[in-house]
């Protein structure tokens, strides 16, 4: 394995720890800056919103910069955010330099997604992009239940201090160990040009649904735990473990699955999301059960990710970088449809199941889209001669 794949996936690991461990950190934020938990919930919103913007907004701008500069860029934002964090005196400083790490945070896997899978042979290139998710998902499983407990014990203010200094060495590994990556050629008109491709459209709308469902759901997963299946809410920090191990494993699978048969495991993998969230809805009575789906939850969901994220590069011809950019976007644009949906369920009376429910309709949509177009493409290949399906 290339080791400019670990760098990029050391880099994961801080940006997915920012985004993540606020939630356990809230209720000390709150009280340490006086403002409701409501209020400090917008640490979370704006950081995602700003995730979407960056994700576009940033990586036009840096496509036909040399790769490695690009993200080393990214990472001085990102220490440049925390650090902001570390120091901030009140709460308008703090959700300031949250916005500017998440500023980096979809360029830097939009645009670390092209350069893992330029590290790799191409039949690799899905597990070259897991190999990198694979921070993300180390950040749920270890970084979020240890910074939780830093911050707890020490302040909220030491895991940004801890992030910072993650920053610095993801920084230090990324300019060491990835090999410097010149840009695609110039090509006259806009970087946005790629979005006149229909299938980069397709693929995304596939991300915001697929893997909205499974946010969704997973948004109001601790009132389902504690108030449906009974467990006790110190219990929940340790099953959100278990959900992240889901996602770590699913993640390395997933991308291996996608290497192999691109379409047919995307086709499958969000036809079990389907089935999981259906079941974990109708079985969240019973905590032997609830136990299994949540791990099934976190691992099938987040196998789609490899996949979604190389079908677009795929459709984006031969300027995949500002289409992996806005894949990025969209996966954050499906979170917040998700969570939205099932906030709605939820106020609707329907009870803490409904999230799921809720998911399993978003999840099927996306499966549908994809069934339609992979449909589309093939009737077109007959019609014209080959043409790319997956």
């Amino acid at each position: 394995m290339p080791l400019g794949l670990v760098a990029l996936a050391l880099g994961g690991f801080g940006i997915g720890l920012t985004e993540f461990v606020i939630m356990g950190l809230l209720p000390e934020v709150a009280a340490d800056l006086a403002v409701s938990e409501p209020v400090a919930g917008y640490l979370i919103s704006g950081y995602a919103l700003s995730v979407a913007i960056g994700g576009i907004a940033l990586t036009a701008p840096l496509t036909r910069w040399n790769r490695r500069t690009v993200l080393l860029t990214l990472m001085v934002l990102f220490v440049l955010g925390n650090l902001m964090s570390a120091l901030a005196p009140d709460y308008g400083a703090l959700l300031a330099g949250r916005v500017v790490a998440a500023l980096c945070h979809g360029a830097f896997f939009g645009i670390g997604a092209v350069v893992a899978a330029d590290l790799v042979a191409p039949d690799r290139r899905a597990g070259a992009i897991a190999t990198m998710f694979a921070g993300l998902t180390l950040a749920n499983v270890l970084g979020v239940p240890f910074g939780t407990f830093l911050g707890q014990q020490f302040g909220w203010r030491s895991t940004f201090w801890a992030i910072t200094a993650i920053g610095v060495v993801a920084l230090v590994a990324i300019r060491l160990l990835v090999p410097s990556i010149a840009a695609g050629p110039a090509r006259p008109g806009s970087v946005f040009a790629v979005f006149r491709r229909p299938q980069v459209w397709i693929s995304a709308a596939v991300t915001v649904l697929g893997f909205g469902g499974m946010f969704g759901g997973f948004t109001y997963i601790a009132y389902t735990l504690t108030e449906v299946t009974g467990f006790a809410s110190g219990t929940v920090p340790w099953l959100l473990v278990l959900f992240g191990a889901g996602l770590f494993a699913g993640n390395l699978l997933g991308g291996r699955a996608a290497d192999r048969a691109l379409t047919p495991t995307l086709v499958v993998l969000l036809a079990v999301l389907t089935v999981v969230l259906v079941a974990f809805a109708l079985g969240a009575g019973s905590k032997p059960v609830t136990i299994v789906l949540l791990l099934l939850m976190g691992g099938v969901g987040f196998a789609t990710v490899p996949g979604l994220q190389l079908r677009i590069m795929r459709h984006a011809g031969d300027d995949p970088t500002m289409a992996s950019g806005a894949n990025i976007a969209a996966f954050n644009l499906g979170n917040t449809l998700g969570a939205w949906l099932g906030g709605l369920t939820i106020g609707a009376g329907l009870g803490y199941t409904a999230p799921l429910w809720a998911g399993a309709a978003v999840t099927a949509a996306g499966l549908a889209v994809l069934l339609a177009a992979t449909a589309g493409a093939r009737r077109a290949a007959t019609a014209t001669g080959p043409v790319a399906v997956g």
